[in-house]
Protein backbone atom coordinates (compact mmCIF):
# COMPACT_ATOMS: atom_id res chain seq x y z
CA UNK A 1 0.00 0.00 0.00
CA UNK A 2 1.14 3.54 -0.79
CA UNK A 3 0.90 4.80 2.78
CA UNK A 4 3.09 1.95 3.99
CA UNK A 5 5.69 2.73 1.31
CA UNK A 6 5.71 6.41 2.27
CA UNK A 7 5.94 5.69 6.00
CA UNK A 8 8.80 3.23 5.51
CA UNK A 9 10.61 5.73 3.28
CA UNK A 10 10.14 8.52 5.84
CA UNK A 11 11.84 6.34 8.45
CA UNK A 12 14.62 4.89 6.28
CA UNK A 13 15.73 7.89 4.21
CA UNK A 14 16.88 10.07 7.17
CA UNK A 15 18.68 7.05 8.65
CA UNK A 16 20.48 6.38 5.36
CA UNK A 17 21.50 10.03 4.94
CA UNK A 18 22.73 10.26 8.54
CA UNK A 19 24.68 7.02 8.15
CA UNK A 20 26.39 8.21 4.97
CA UNK A 21 27.37 11.58 6.43
CA UNK A 22 28.23 10.72 10.02
CA UNK A 23 29.39 7.09 10.25
CA UNK A 24 33.07 6.38 9.77
CA UNK A 25 33.98 4.01 6.96
CA UNK A 26 34.37 0.95 9.16
CA UNK A 27 30.99 1.39 10.85
CA UNK A 28 29.34 2.06 7.51
CA UNK A 29 30.90 -1.12 6.10
CA UNK A 30 29.44 -3.14 8.99
CA UNK A 31 25.95 -1.64 8.61
CA UNK A 32 25.95 -2.21 4.85
CA UNK A 33 27.34 -5.68 5.44
CA UNK A 34 24.30 -6.55 7.56
CA UNK A 35 22.05 -5.32 4.74
CA UNK A 36 24.01 -7.44 2.25
CA UNK A 37 23.63 -10.54 4.44
CA UNK A 38 19.88 -9.99 4.65
CA UNK A 39 19.90 -9.67 0.88
CA UNK A 40 21.93 -12.88 0.68
CA UNK A 41 19.21 -14.71 2.60
CA UNK A 42 16.60 -13.49 0.11
CA UNK A 43 18.89 -14.36 -2.80
CA UNK A 44 19.19 -17.90 -1.47
CA UNK A 45 15.40 -18.19 -1.44
CA UNK A 46 15.13 -16.81 -4.99
CA UNK A 47 17.67 -19.45 -6.02
CA UNK A 48 15.27 -22.07 -4.59
CA UNK A 49 17.36 -23.02 -1.58
CA UNK A 50 14.65 -24.30 0.76
CA UNK A 51 16.87 -25.94 3.35
CA UNK A 52 17.71 -23.66 6.30
CA UNK A 53 21.19 -25.14 6.58
CA UNK A 54 21.88 -24.48 2.89
CA UNK A 55 20.60 -20.92 3.22
CA UNK A 56 22.81 -20.37 6.24
CA UNK A 57 25.78 -21.81 4.37
CA UNK A 58 25.29 -19.33 1.54
CA UNK A 59 25.01 -16.43 3.98
CA UNK A 60 28.21 -17.59 5.67
CA UNK A 61 30.05 -17.73 2.34
CA UNK A 62 28.93 -14.18 1.53
CA UNK A 63 29.97 -12.99 5.02
CA UNK A 64 33.44 -14.50 4.65
CA UNK A 65 33.77 -12.97 1.18
CA UNK A 66 32.87 -9.55 2.58
CA UNK A 67 35.55 -9.91 5.24
CA UNK A 68 38.14 -10.99 2.67
CA UNK A 69 37.21 -8.05 0.45
CA UNK A 70 37.55 -5.66 3.40
CA UNK A 71 40.96 -7.00 4.34
CA UNK A 72 42.58 -7.83 1.03
CA UNK A 73 40.78 -6.37 -2.01
CA UNK A 74 43.11 -3.79 -3.53
CA UNK A 75 41.70 -0.77 -5.40
CA UNK A 76 43.20 -1.92 -8.72
CA UNK A 77 41.49 -5.32 -8.45
CA UNK A 78 38.22 -3.70 -7.40
CA UNK A 79 38.40 -1.52 -10.51
CA UNK A 80 38.83 -4.61 -12.70
CA UNK A 81 35.82 -6.17 -11.00
CA UNK A 82 33.80 -3.00 -11.52
CA UNK A 83 34.61 -3.01 -15.23
CA UNK A 84 33.44 -6.61 -15.48
CA UNK A 85 30.23 -5.97 -13.56
CA UNK A 86 29.51 -2.69 -15.37
CA UNK A 87 29.80 -4.48 -18.71
CA UNK A 88 27.61 -7.31 -17.45
CA UNK A 89 24.93 -4.93 -16.17
CA UNK A 90 24.79 -3.01 -19.46
CA UNK A 91 24.44 -6.23 -21.45
CA UNK A 92 21.88 -7.65 -19.00
CA UNK A 93 19.83 -4.46 -19.11
CA UNK A 94 19.68 -4.55 -22.91
CA UNK A 95 18.85 -8.28 -22.90
CA UNK A 96 15.97 -7.87 -20.46
CA UNK A 97 14.52 -4.85 -22.26
CA UNK A 98 14.47 -6.59 -25.65
CA UNK A 99 13.20 -9.92 -24.27
CA UNK A 100 9.88 -10.86 -25.84
CA UNK A 101 9.14 -14.28 -24.40
CA UNK A 102 7.61 -15.58 -21.20
CA UNK A 103 9.73 -16.37 -18.16
CA UNK A 104 8.85 -19.87 -16.98
CA UNK A 105 9.03 -20.76 -13.31
CA UNK A 106 12.23 -22.63 -12.49
CA UNK A 107 12.25 -25.49 -10.01
CA UNK A 108 15.20 -26.91 -8.14
CA UNK A 109 18.33 -25.25 -6.78
CA UNK A 110 20.12 -22.75 -9.02
CA UNK A 111 23.85 -22.65 -8.27
CA UNK A 112 24.54 -20.17 -11.09
CA UNK A 113 22.14 -17.66 -9.55
CA UNK A 114 23.78 -18.20 -6.16
CA UNK A 115 27.26 -17.48 -7.51
CA UNK A 116 26.11 -14.52 -9.59
CA UNK A 117 23.99 -13.15 -6.76
CA UNK A 118 26.88 -13.37 -4.34
CA UNK A 119 29.14 -11.58 -6.80
CA UNK A 120 26.56 -8.84 -7.36
CA UNK A 121 26.07 -8.29 -3.61
CA UNK A 122 29.76 -8.24 -2.73
CA UNK A 123 30.78 -6.02 -5.67
CA UNK A 124 28.09 -3.46 -4.87
CA UNK A 125 29.09 -3.45 -1.18
CA UNK A 126 32.80 -3.07 -1.98
CA UNK A 127 32.08 -0.29 -4.50
CA UNK A 128 29.98 1.72 -2.05
CA UNK A 129 32.41 1.28 0.85
CA UNK A 130 35.38 2.23 -1.34
CA UNK A 131 33.51 5.25 -2.72
CA UNK A 132 32.70 6.44 0.81
CA UNK A 133 36.35 6.11 1.82
CA UNK A 134 37.74 8.05 -1.16
CA UNK A 135 38.89 11.38 0.28
CA UNK A 136 36.75 14.13 1.72
CA UNK A 137 34.34 14.00 -1.22
CA UNK A 138 33.58 10.30 -0.76
CA UNK A 139 30.53 10.62 1.53
CA UNK A 140 29.11 13.40 -0.67
CA UNK A 141 29.47 11.28 -3.81
CA UNK A 142 27.91 8.30 -2.05
CA UNK A 143 24.99 10.49 -1.03
CA UNK A 144 24.67 11.71 -4.62
CA UNK A 145 24.48 8.11 -5.82
CA UNK A 146 21.62 7.37 -3.44
CA UNK A 147 19.79 10.60 -4.28
CA UNK A 148 20.24 9.91 -7.99
CA UNK A 149 18.57 6.51 -7.59
CA UNK A 150 15.76 7.95 -5.44
CA UNK A 151 15.05 10.83 -7.83
CA UNK A 152 15.18 8.59 -10.90
CA UNK A 153 12.86 6.08 -9.22
CA UNK A 154 10.39 8.85 -8.34
CA UNK A 155 10.57 10.26 -11.87
CA UNK A 156 9.87 6.81 -13.29
CA UNK A 157 6.91 6.29 -10.95
CA UNK A 158 5.15 9.57 -11.71
CA UNK A 159 5.92 9.64 -15.44
CA UNK A 160 4.83 6.03 -15.77
CA UNK A 161 1.52 6.68 -14.02
CA UNK A 162 0.83 9.83 -16.02
CA UNK A 163 2.00 8.82 -19.49
CA UNK A 164 2.84 5.12 -19.38
CA UNK A 165 1.39 3.20 -22.30
CA UNK A 166 4.11 1.24 -24.05
CA UNK A 167 5.66 -1.48 -21.90
CA UNK A 168 9.41 -1.41 -21.38
CA UNK A 169 9.83 -5.14 -20.75
CA UNK A 170 6.37 -6.74 -20.67
CA UNK A 171 7.48 -10.31 -19.97
CA UNK A 172 9.88 -9.36 -17.17
CA UNK A 173 8.21 -6.42 -15.41
CA UNK A 174 4.84 -5.46 -16.95
CA UNK A 175 4.50 -2.39 -14.74
CA UNK A 176 7.47 -0.61 -16.27
CA UNK A 177 6.96 1.63 -19.31
CA UNK A 178 9.09 3.62 -21.70
CA UNK A 179 7.50 6.77 -20.29
CA UNK A 180 8.69 5.71 -16.85
CA UNK A 181 12.19 5.19 -18.21
CA UNK A 182 12.01 8.68 -19.70
CA UNK A 183 10.94 10.07 -16.34
CA UNK A 184 13.89 8.32 -14.70
CA UNK A 185 16.27 9.84 -17.26
CA UNK A 186 14.77 13.29 -16.63
CA UNK A 187 15.34 12.76 -12.91
CA UNK A 188 18.96 11.83 -13.64
CA UNK A 189 19.50 15.03 -15.62
CA UNK A 190 17.87 17.08 -12.87
CA UNK A 191 20.13 15.49 -10.26
CA UNK A 192 23.22 16.27 -12.32
CA UNK A 193 22.13 19.89 -12.76
CA UNK A 194 21.61 20.32 -9.03
CA UNK A 195 25.04 18.85 -8.29
CA UNK A 196 26.67 21.32 -10.68
CA UNK A 197 24.57 24.22 -9.38
CA UNK A 198 25.72 23.39 -5.87
CA UNK A 199 29.37 23.55 -6.99
CA UNK A 200 29.80 19.94 -5.86
CA UNK A 201 30.69 18.29 -9.16
CA UNK A 202 34.46 18.46 -8.75
CA UNK A 203 36.23 18.54 -12.11
CA UNK A 204 33.38 16.79 -13.92
CA UNK A 205 31.95 18.60 -16.93
CA UNK A 206 28.19 19.01 -17.14
CA UNK A 207 27.86 16.82 -20.28
CA UNK A 208 30.03 14.12 -18.70
CA UNK A 209 28.06 14.21 -15.45
CA UNK A 210 24.74 14.05 -17.28
CA UNK A 211 25.98 11.14 -19.38
CA UNK A 212 27.17 9.25 -16.30
CA UNK A 213 23.92 9.94 -14.44
CA UNK A 214 21.81 8.66 -17.34
CA UNK A 215 23.99 5.55 -17.71
CA UNK A 216 23.78 4.79 -13.99
CA UNK A 217 20.02 5.29 -14.10
CA UNK A 218 19.72 2.96 -17.09
CA UNK A 219 21.60 0.13 -15.38
CA UNK A 220 19.65 0.76 -12.17
CA UNK A 221 16.53 -0.07 -14.18
CA UNK A 222 18.38 -3.16 -15.35
CA UNK A 223 19.01 -4.13 -11.74
CA UNK A 224 15.30 -3.82 -11.03
CA UNK A 225 14.47 -5.91 -14.10
CA UNK A 226 17.00 -8.58 -13.14
CA UNK A 227 15.48 -8.98 -9.70
CA UNK A 228 12.01 -9.08 -11.28
CA UNK A 229 13.23 -11.89 -13.50
CA UNK A 230 14.51 -13.85 -10.51
CA UNK A 231 11.19 -13.41 -8.70
CA UNK A 232 9.19 -14.55 -11.71
CA UNK A 233 11.38 -17.59 -12.14
CA UNK A 234 11.04 -18.36 -8.42
CA UNK A 235 7.27 -17.82 -8.53
CA UNK A 236 7.14 -15.12 -5.84
CA UNK A 237 5.81 -11.56 -5.79
CA UNK A 238 8.41 -10.05 -3.42
CA UNK A 239 11.91 -11.09 -2.40
CA UNK A 240 10.82 -10.93 1.25
CA UNK A 241 8.54 -9.09 3.67
CA UNK A 242 10.97 -7.25 5.93
CA UNK A 243 9.98 -3.74 4.78
CA UNK A 244 6.23 -2.96 4.98
CA UNK A 245 4.89 -1.77 1.64
CA UNK A 246 8.24 -2.37 -0.06
CA UNK A 247 8.70 -6.14 0.16
CA UNK A 248 12.18 -7.40 0.97
CA UNK A 249 15.66 -5.97 1.11
CA UNK A 250 16.37 -6.89 -2.52
CA UNK A 251 13.18 -5.15 -3.60
CA UNK A 252 14.65 -1.92 -2.24
CA UNK A 253 18.29 -2.26 -3.22
CA UNK A 254 18.00 -4.00 -6.60
CA UNK A 255 18.60 -0.74 -8.48
CA UNK A 256 21.53 0.16 -6.22
CA UNK A 257 23.19 -3.23 -6.71
CA UNK A 258 23.55 -2.49 -10.41
CA UNK A 259 24.20 1.25 -10.10
CA UNK A 260 26.94 1.11 -7.43
CA UNK A 261 29.83 -0.42 -9.42
CA UNK A 262 28.97 1.64 -12.50
CA UNK A 263 28.84 4.91 -10.57
CA UNK A 264 31.93 4.18 -8.48
CA UNK A 265 33.88 3.42 -11.63
CA UNK A 266 32.50 6.36 -13.59
CA UNK A 267 32.93 8.89 -10.77
CA UNK A 268 36.71 8.64 -11.00
CA UNK A 269 36.73 8.67 -14.80
CA UNK A 270 34.40 11.68 -14.99
CA UNK A 271 36.34 13.78 -12.46
CA UNK A 272 33.73 13.75 -9.70
CA UNK A 273 36.28 12.72 -7.09
CA UNK A 274 38.74 15.53 -7.93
Amino acid sequence: MLWQRLLTALVLVPLVVAGILYLDNGALAVVLGVVVLLGAYEMARLANLQNVVAQGGFILVVAVTLWLAWRYLQPAYLEYLQWIMATWWVLMTVALVIRRSELPQVHGSRPTILMLGGLVLVTAWASIVDLHATGERGPLMMLFLFVLIWVADSGAYFAGRAFGRRKLSPFVSPGKTWAGAGGAAAGAVLSALFLVAGAAAGDASLPGLIGLSILVTAVSIGGDLWESRLKREAGVKDSGNLLPGHGGILDRVDSLLAAAPVFALGAGLAGLMA
